[in-house]
């Protein structure tokens, strides 16, 4: 009995240092700048977000929160450098549509979307607007279409990437209307506006940040918002449900991940300054004004599930509108 006492006594001793030096670690986390990787080019709706987000953590954290863009690949390249970067809690990962829709749109990652990330918090939605350039002759969806039917593949489209939300947007678009529109994938939201601006491309689905500014000024028409219901910041625009698509609905969502087999307890201190943070007026009212709807409180045990309910939708939704699966990034 002694003996069996002895060795559990030995054993405990033993175990202890690596039980406390999560504890321990965490405790003196942050000692120097972390990266906040974004997998998308600088300019973009999640860029904004990151942004955002990246200077407030600076502030509560007191160390130095770098953006890194990563773009290409449908987020791809970004994804597959925070999957790949130390568990240490210095490399974080701004996640989007993007990153569970890609899931379905490809049959190989370079990385497991759900064993190779340890969620930290679900932050915010957001809705996508319909635009077009003003050349394109319609003034509505309804017209929209009826064009797109008078003009077979002479319509494109521009994404910020393949399998992103603003792709998965426009062909759900072309499957519900029965329309023949080109895509046109660019790397980042922003290159695809400066083209869509340009007149290069005829339309685009993108979050209100990078869009509503040139619908101010002119430069681009808005037809529609693809929210289920009608968005507070904009009561007059119409839904593109109500336009002429019932059960047409799609829009993106902005977290934060870390490598898998970041410590527990410096997940919890992210998810703790993240939550104060999303909690701050400033912040909501900010994000609020850009068209985001800011989610309060969630935990990472939350935002897990909410990524594995995610990639099975848009596995249905690849699946019903008949996009093609690339094999490969």
């Amino acid at each position: 009995m002694k003996i069996k006492l002895g060795l559990r006594v030995l054993a405990l001793s033993i175990a202890m240092p690596f039980l406390t030096f999560g504890a321990v670690f965490a405790q003196g986390y942050p000692n120097k700048p972390i990266r906040l990787i974004v997998p998308w080019s600088a300019g973009g709706s999640t860029d904004i977000f990151a942004r955002i987000i990246g200077q407030k953590l600076t502030e509560s954290l007191g160390q130095q929160v770098v953006v890194d863009n990563r773009p290409g690949a449908s987020g791809i390249i970004g994804f597959e450098a925070a999957a790949k970067a130390a568990p240490d809690g210095y490399t974080i990962v701004m996640g989007a549509s993007g990153f569970t829709t890609n899931t379905s749109m490809y049959s190989k990652l370079p990385y497991d979307a759900v064993k190779d990330f340890a969620p930290v918090s679900l932050m915010a939605l957001a809705a996508n607007l319909l635009v077009v350039h003003p050349s394109v002759q319609a003034e509505s969806v309804k017209e929209l279409i009826a064009l797109a039917k008078s003009k077979p593949g002479q319509l494109n489209f521009a994404s910020s990437s393949h399998g992103s939300t603003a792709h998965l947007a426009g062909e759900l678009f072309k499957t519900m209307a029965g329309v023949d529109i080109v895509h046109i994938p660019y790397k980042g939201s922003a290159p695809a506006m400066v083209d869509l601006l340009g007149g290069h491309v005829s339309l685009m689905f993108d979050p209100i940040p990078s869009v509503l500014p040139h619908v101010k000024a002119g430069k681009l028409r808005l037809l529609a918002v693809t929210s289920d219901k009608r968005l507070p910041e904009l009561p007059n625009v119409p839904t593109v449900a109500e336009s002429g698509l019932p059960g047409f609905e799609i829009g993106p969502w902005f977290g934060v991940l870390a490598p898998a087999g970041t410590s527990k307890e410096i997940i919890t201190k992210l998810n703790t300054e993240i939550v104060k943070i999303m909690h701050m007026p400033d912040v909501k009212e900010r994000l609020s004004s850009q068209g985001f709807t800011a989610i309060i409180g969630s935990t990472p045990e939350q935002f897990a599930d909410f990524i594995k309910a995610d990639i099975a939708k848009w596995a249905k939704v690849v699946k019903d509108a008949g996009i093609r699966i690339d094999k490969s990034p």
